[in-house]
């Protein structure tokens, strides 16, 4: 009996499950995911609010996994909830830039001409920065806060993607498609959306979800130095932060939410070399 041929996507889906790295990254991602959304429910505590003094800078133990921190308040509880903020700050910062930056590339690769060339130009002004020293100039501008904290990662996340559209869509315009969508008298905004797009997804796709992994790090990083969320909020940087004044004597106030962040880049890392194992189409001739 002749087996049915498979879609690339179930091509694509069975590649990335025989990855270990790319399952090892979904457990990890999912794990996250799932305790973010089920924090309000298991979770019922206000970790910015609630606190006992009598239980502050108390070990970890049975009853506080994590311990405590200067203020009573539990480790784990306000671990737990960060991961809600950061996962947020993640998704939401590259979804900007991947938006913004797919426009740009897709603009300057198509079009090219002076377009190409002042798209260019902007994004090599932006990548001779590096990425956090630029977020950290863009947030002392706008002001801190977990906002402006997203914007600013997600405008510095923005140039690699540009990158990536613009080389993809330099390597697709010329394709028999494209002239085959531009002699029915398809307009310019249809052939890039409806044929040149869809067919450069794969790596944006793969760059997106490694980007997440760096936007986390970079939030971490503006909430550490007190430009991204604000205490009392249990953003894992702003954590770190606070407990390190007592590193010396309750180290477990820094770094749980620390591995906490090593985790979550880690699973986003793990995936997005998945990913890019499963949407390589040199995988599909393998």
């Amino acid at each position: 009996m002749v087996k049915a041929a498979q879609t690339p996507t179930q091509q694509a889906l069975r590649r990335f499950l025989r990855s270990s790295s790319g399952r090892a990254g979904l457990v990890i991602v999912g794990l996250f995911v799932l305790l973010a959304l089920l924090a309000p429910l298991l979770a019922p505590y206000n970790p910015a609010k609630d606190r006992d003094l009598r239980a502050r800078l108390k070990p970890p133990t049975v009853e506080h996994p994590m311990g405590t921190d200067e203020l009573g308040r539990d480790i784990l509880i306000r671990v737990w909830h960060g991961a809600r903020i950061s996962l947020r700050v993640g998704v939401v910062a590259v979804s900007l830039a991947l938006a913004a930056g797919t426009l740009l590339g897709l603009v300057a690769g198509f079009f090219g001409g002076w377009v190409d060339t002042l798209i260019s130009w902007l994004i090599d002004i932006m990548l001779a920065f590096p990425s956090i020293l630029l977020a950290i100039a863009i947030v002392a501008v706008i002001g801190p806060g977990i906002g402006n904290a997203m914007l600013a990662v997600g405008a510095v996340q923005v140039p690699v993607f540009a990158r990536l559209a613009r080389s993809m869509v330099l390597s697709l315009k010329e394709q028999e498609f494209v002239a085959a969508a531009r002699a029915l008298g398809a307009s310019n905004p249809r052939i890039l959306l409806r044929h040149v797009l869809p067919n450069g997804l794969s790596p944006l796709i793969v760059q997106a979800t490694l980007s997440i992994a760096t936007a986390i790090l970079d939030a971490a990083g503006l909430g550490f130095l007190g430009l991204g969320a604000q205490p009392p909020a249990p953003e894992w940087g702003v954590m770190i932060a606070r407990g390190f004044q007592y590193f010396s004597t309750a180290p477990w106030i820094s770094l749980f939410p620390g591995l906490a962040i090593m985790l979550a880049v880690l699973g986003f890392n793990l995936l997005g070399d998945g990913l890019r194992d499963a949407l390589d189409p040199r995988a599909a001739r393998s």
